[in-house]
């Protein structure tokens, strides 16, 4: 494996905290030209990606800051998360939270910090770009398996010049909002959302880093 690949794969992690500082669209073209080399069943190629930034990114986060705060339910077009959470992962879920909380000092019963910090997913972590991806609602668990590896490609390929990201569910949890806002046609489902910027190096959020599994404790080997 060449080793600059194997860095980016090692040092990317989820960044949530971004310099105040542009990205040229011949960079974010860049990266999509990379990813876009992903492989896919019979080569359907499924992956669809909007950019936002500026006006448009941000009037994309109020809007769906807005039907949080008005009590309007998620409707997201697919169950991300169980509906019944169990160990182990369930356990790796609030050890995630814990160290998400402890990295900007909020404590337990703090609400009004937790739901300011939640927020902030809906604007990117103010990222200076938002990555959208979409997939056609008429494919299958296979085809989301192929965006899957899209996604990820696009993140090492971001890692690889020098940029960060934050891959986030939470821009799915509205889907309707995000059609309407971007003018999608309703058979477009949203897969999820992606930060894409330049890591604040000093932010405390950007310091924490959770463990992963031993490959002996999730590998079986046969012979």
């Amino acid at each position: 494996m060449s080793v600059a690949v194997y860095e980016a794969i090692r040092q990317r992690h989820s960044i949530r905290a971004y310099l105040d500082k542009p990205v040229a669209r011949e960079t974010i073209e860049a990266i999509l030209d990379t990813a876009r080399w992903a492989p896919s069943g019979v080569n359907t190629q499924p992956w669809q990606v909007c950019v936002v930034q500026g006006d448009t990114k941000r009037q994309l986060g109020d809007t769906i800051i807005k039907a949080r705060d008005s009590s309007q339910k998620e409707n997201p077009d697919y169950q991300y998360y169980p509906r019944e959470w169990v160990s182990p992962y369930k356990d790796r879920r609030k050890a995630c939270g814990l160290a998400l909380y402890q990295a900007l000092d909020i404590g337990r019963e703090d609400r009004d910090k937790q739901k300011a910090a939640w927020y902030r997913n809906y604007r990117f972590f103010d990222a200076p770009v938002g990555l959208l991806f979409l997939i056609d609602a008429r494919l299958e668990k296979g085809s989301w398996l192929d965006m899957g590896m899209f996604i990820q490609n696009v993140m090492i390929a971001a890692k690889g010049l020098g940029l960060d990201t934050c891959p986030q569910a939470s821009l799915a949890e509205y889907p309707d909002i995000v059609r309407q806002q971007l003018d999608l046609p309703t058979d477009l489902q949203v897969v999820c959302g992606m930060a894409l910027g330049y890591a604040d190096p000093d932010h405390p959020i950007n310091q924490y880093r959770l463990e992963r599994l031993a490959v002996d404790e999730f590998t079986r080997w046969y012979k």
